[in-house]
């Protein structure tokens, strides 16, 4: 379970460096926008897996 996290979580990194990236060739501010709050989502995913620890491994 703990790896499906962790590639997804590469995923949605992966895919907010795209959006940045993308925003900066355009010059919109909308998509760098929106691959910062990804970027914090795929954070805030890896800080709640480690914060729960143990658990994890009930869940499988």
């Amino acid at each position: 379970m703990l790896l499906f996290i962790l590639i997804f979580d590469m995923a949605i990194v992966a895919w907010s460096l795209h959006l940045m990236q993308s925003g900066v060739q355009s010059q919109e501010f909308s998509l760098m926008l929106a691959g910062t709050l990804v970027a914090m989502s795929a954070a805030a995913l890896l800080v709640s897996c480690v914060m729960m620890g143990n658990c994890l491994g009930y869940w499988g």
